[in-house]
């Protein structure tokens, strides 16, 4: 079968991350305003200026959450007459003027998030994480093959690709300190995971092939983490100050249609699920991922890669278990994959786990050891799924850390 081109020639090369395949979704400024953007080869196509064939308001705010809530029958509707466009050579001469140069333009977040949820559903991250803190007969939680495990985080705290991360404060005590400290963090780490978007509401509870048709799309997703500040406060409830630092996420909301060819099933159960978290189709992604370090100024080490087909739980199944309880979902709801680590050393998707809770630190190319991050260290966030002469892709996720700010004078002895 002939494979679909645009009339586009950037979006035809093998290597481009935004071929007529993907046309992901984002919010541009090109010095005229924001506003909404199809990214296509080295372009971003101007909605508002060709006839997209839907309602006007749909798309009328730089923000995805209205035509997400306008249900799939209308993603399905603009997506076929995106692929029209640009595909049929009929309309170059009405859409071209209408593109814009990706490398002209700044991205902004690309919908607005409602609420905020992240899971810890990596089989492998669990366990690695679980035996430096509990030991390896005690490192997943009794209750962790059977239900995805997440919390509540911070929609405020979610940022665009380039935004920058400050260190944050917070209190620390080592189990050598007799009392906790007020410091800035000096185990900040980053935790490679992918974000599904929520493009309907819901308000009872949802199967898991329900969940997954209330999927808009997916973005990169990294988990900014204190460490030293997570270890101190997680008991008994978990994560609070440690993730409310930054949550970045890739400007391009990747459809989820984009990602059928690609989708792959959940591993086999050691324990039987639930019926309700069963799932009736694959509901995975083969989707390959990387992480790049580069210090200030410095060239970049990529230093692990892994696959979103890694997960123990996928986004569907995190989606319906979050409903079980009554508790509504709306559209712009964002759900963390959890960090996404594999079974080989170099797969793993947090520098904790890299290396080994700082007992092993990472040599980069550069020469530099990392045990956590530095100042002035850039972390980027990359993702694909390889197709037939095509793939899809995400975009950079990338955020660099800056110094911790001054400590306020009514904060200090």
């Amino acid at each position: 079968m002939t494979r679909l081109r645009s009339w586009l020639a950037s979006a035809n090369a093998p290597d481009v991350e935004f071929p007529i395949q993907n046309l992901p979704y984002g919010v541009f400024d090109d010095g005229r305003g924001a506003r909404l953007g199809v990214a296509i080869g080295d372009r971003v196509l101007d909605l508002a200026r060709v006839d997209h064939g839907l309602a006007p308001g749909l798309l009328a705010e730089p923000s995805w959450n209205a035509a997400m809530e306008a249900g799939p029958s209308v993603w399905e509707s603009l997506r076929t007459r995106l692929t029209e466009l640009l595909s049929n050579e009929d309309h170059e001469l009405v859409v071209a003027p209408h593109l814009v140069s990706l490398d002209s333009v700044e991205l902004k977040l690309p919908f607005k998030v409602s609420e905020y949820t992240d899971f810890y559903a990596s089989r492998h991250h669990a366990f690695n994480v679980g035996s430096m803190f509990r030991g390896l007969e005690n490192a997943l939680p009794p209750n962790w093959l059977s239900i995805p495990i997440g919390y509540n985080g911070r929609a405020s705290s979610v940022v665009v690709s380039g935004a920058q991360v400050v260190r944050p404060w917070g209190q620390i005590k080592s189990p050598d300190d007799a009392l906790p400290r007020f410091a800035p963090s000096a185990r900040f780490d980053f935790e490679l995971e992918l974000g599904a978007v929520v493009g309907q509401s819901s308000s009872g509870m949802v199967s898991v092939a329900e969940a997954d048709a209330m999927i808009f799309g997916y973005v990169l997703l990294n988990d900014w983490s204190a460490r030293d500040i997570q270890a101190w406060e997680y008991q008994p409830l978990g994560p609070f100050q440690s993730k409310a630092t930054a949550t970045t996420i890739s400007p391009w909301i990747v459809p989820k249609a984009a990602l059928e060819p690609f989708r792959r099933p959940t591993p086999v159960r050691e324990r039987p699920l639930l019926p309700y978290l069963r799932e009736p189709f694959p509901t995975l992604y083969d989707i390959s991922l990387e992480v790049a370090l580069a210090p200030a100024d410095r060239d970049e080490t990529v230093i692990s890669r892994t696959n979103y087909a890694e997960m123990y739980y996928s986004a569907a199944q995190q989606l319906a278990h979050h409903t079980t309880s009554g508790c509504p979902m709306r559209a712009g709801d964002l759900l963390g994959s959890g960090t996404i680590s594999g079974p080989a050393p170099d797969s793993r998707g947090s520098l904790l786990e890299l290396s080994e809770s700082g007992s092993a630190p990472l040599t980069l190319g550069t020469g530099e050891a990392r045990s956590f991050l530095e100042d002035g260290d850039r972390v980027t966030l990359r993702g694909c799924a390889e197709g037939d002469g095509y793939r899809v892709g995400f975009g950079a996720c990338s955020g660099v850390l800056a110094p911790a700010g001054p400590l306020p004078d009514w904060a200090s002895d």
